[in-house]
């Protein structure tokens, strides 16, 4: 599978120290016009560190392996499962710059269903990484698609994002809204038109 792949391949590359990357940080006070060295920042480059674990931590993750265990008790349902208001906190690819937004997501299951904390959890996984929205959208999508078998798949994220609202065009009241529809959901417009009305509700 690529995603797996695309894993492996990240773990190829040479492994870069803490320590490393917070000389790296020091640089860059530096090149800003701060002193690293005095006491307000003596352990910024540290705490940075930290944070960036935490920002992309999606890398060291598989949202195959938070989909694998499913459920298969439901009593034959078969219609679509809407979760909406998922926060989405992820950082763009082309300058860093945090995208804040939610994602509303879902599927219509064949046979089995996942633990609902598993469809938040996929947005999270993809969220952890350098992304674009429409990238980030279709990932969620597809993964959820493949993994589950699902008979249709619908993902929105609706966000906002620094990277035009703190600097370049500055327009602070800007959203951008991406939709992905696959199976059912692209097929038939009764499913994909229930789906918006449900995240409509979320909007309002």
């Amino acid at each position: 599978m690529k995603l797996v792949k695309d894993i492996d391949n990240n773990q190829d590359q040479k492994k870069v120290s803490d320590q490393e990357a917070e000389e790296a940080f020091k640089t860059i006070l530096s090149w800003i016009g701060e002193d690293p060295n005095r006491e307000g920042l003596l352990e910024t480059p540290k705490r940075v560190v930290k944070a960036f674990k935490e920002y992309f931590k999606g890398y060291k993750e598989d949202p195959n392996i938070v989909l694998d265990k499913t459920f298969g008790d439901v009593d034959g349902y078969d219609d679509m499962v809407v979760q909406k208001n998922i926060s989405v906190q992820s950082h763009c690819e082309h300058h860093m710059a945090p995208i804040i937004g939610k994602a509303h997501v879902a599927y219509i299951p064949k046979k089995r269903v996942v633990g609902l904390s598993k469809l938040a959890r996929v947005v999270e996984v993809f969220s952890k990484r350098l992304q674009t929205q429409e990238r980030l959208t279709m990932q969620i999508a597809n993964t959820l698609m493949s993994s589950l078998d699902a008979k249709g798949v619908a993902v929105t994220i609706d966000s906002t994002h620094q990277c035009m609202t703190m600097r370049g065009i500055k327009k602070e009241q800007a959203t951008t809204v991406t939709n992905y529809y696959l199976g059912q959901f692209k097929e038939d417009l009764s499913y994909q038109n229930r789906y918006l009305r449900f995240i409509s509700i979320a909007k309002e």
